[in-house]
């Protein structure tokens, strides 16, 4: 169960995060920056396989293992007379909310634990609170989605009510692929190495979609960054997301956003932590696509820092361990310092790659800042449909908005089948 059984005592404390891998390594290090010892709790006797690759120790302390005994994994995390216990990662949502409840510690507690993680539920709670939430289905069978789906009309998106990112997202224009994709799903392993537990059939929302990052403490809401995402429908795939771009902490569209996510998470119960919003907004106003009560993902913190000079990062440390500043500062928007955006580039052809020969005119473009690549010369490029076969994120910062704006559509106009030199 645990690497070690009597824990040291750490004067400063002890922070459990619960399934933190490397998509949110850089909490657990902003944690022990502080001061703390930071243990992982692993929700799950086996890594998921999304995580494997960047599995480490560094700058964990220790790891907890839940094979599935609560009590047993409670009695190890107690041990540690944990200052918190937080959500590391998606899957670790409903064991942190378990633990922190029964340890008495801050918690988002269990009523609506559920819909926090299940997307149906989701849906369904934040209706329930009067939001407006998507039409949806849970589908248990065939010929019930291909009615709805008929009576709904248009395209539909289908998706496992549990997983992350974009995982099994498919989106559907008629009945028949509605069905076609219910089965793939309903037997299919998500990202997590987990067989989906079910699938639920949605209404397509038309409008642009946003990103509203958030912590909050004692049920207050820090809003630390809001994107706007940029797509593109190509590869066969709709909607797939082609960048972000951070927008000021100002405006109509803002105080929209904003205000709609804040109700959402009253909605779903979140006190304490960070949350990733995804919100649709529509003609009729805004829509909750779905929310992940964890830290946002594709390094986005990072990049809101080089925006704002701050991020999700600081202010759940402060959640948890400096409440009464978190609560003084709160209100305060956020202010950009610097014009971000991050590109996703979509690879339109496949085989063993070669190298990147557009990469030399994106390293000249005025505003680049880095570039991390997801497939390495030798590695096989798959052509790009989803987060998995995403080749490599670029990142743009500059004083200038329009000079971002500039070189993030010169990106789109470079990311082609020149883009890429591959072995067929």
């Amino acid at each position: 169960m645990t690497e070690s059984a009597h824990p040291k005592r750490n004067p400063r404390g002890t922070l459990m995060m619960v399934d933190v891998y490397a998509p949110t390594m850089r909490l657990a290090r902003r944690f022990t920056d502080a001061g703390y010892d930071v243990v992982r709790v692993q929700s799950t006797p086996q890594v998921p396989p999304t995580y494997r690759a960047g599995i480490s120790r560094d700058p964990i302390a220790e790891t907890i293992v839940h094979y599935g005994d609560f009590e047993r994994t409670r009695e190890a995390v107690a041990k540690h007379e944990p200052v918190a216990v937080i959500t590391g990662g998606e899957l670790g949502v409903e064991l942190a909310d378990r633990l922190s409840e029964s340890l008495g510690l801050v918690t988002n507690g269990t009523v609506h634990s559920r819909a926090r993680r299940d997307k149906f539920a989701q849906a369904e709670t934040v209706r329930a609170a009067g939001l407006r939430a998507p039409r949806q289905l849970l589908v248990t069978d065939e010929n019930e989605l291909a009615v709805w789906h008929h009576q709904t009309g248009g395209r539909v998106v289908i998706k496992p009510i549990r997983s992350l990112a974009n995982d099994g997202v498919t989106f559907c224009d008629t009945p028949q692929q509605s069905v076609a994709a219910y089965r793939r799903l309903a037997r299919a392993l998500n990202a997590f190495g987990i067989r989906n537990e079910g699938v639920v059939a949605q209404e397509y929302l038309t409008g642009t979609e946003y990103a509203v990052d958030t912590v909050s403490c004692s049920g207050r809401h820090r809003i630390t960054d809001v994107w706007r995402y940029d797509k593109l429908s190509v590869n066969g795939v709709v909607d797939r997301m082609s960048g972000c771009t951070i927008i000021p902490a100002e405006g109509l569209i803002y105080s929209w956003l904003v205000g709609y996510a804040g109700a959402v998470l009253d909605a779903l119960g979140v006190r304490y932590g960070p949350a990733h919003l995804e919100i649709m907004l529509t003609p009729d106003g805004p829509c909750l696509v779905e929310a992940g009560i964890r830290l946002a993902g594709a390094d986005m913190p990072y990049y809101t820092c080089l925006a704002t000079g701050e991020s999700q990062i600081g202010w759940t440390l402060d959640a948890y361990t400096a409440p009464e500043r978190f609560l003084a500062e709160y209100r305060r928007p956020y202010r950009i310092k610097q014009h971000v955006a991050m590109a996703f580039p979509t690879s339109p052809v496949e085989g063993v790659l070669r190298s990147y020969p557009g990469l030399e005119h994106v390293r000249r473009l005025e505003s680049f800042h880095d570039v991390r690549m997801h497939v390495q010369p030798g590695e096989f490029l798959a052509k790009t449909i989803d987060n998995d076969t995403e080749p490599l994120i670029i990142g743009l910062r500059h004083p200038v908005a329009e000079v971002v704006a500039r070189d993030l559509a010169s990106v789109n106009y470079l990311d082609g089948p020149a883009f890429y030199e591959v072995a067929r």
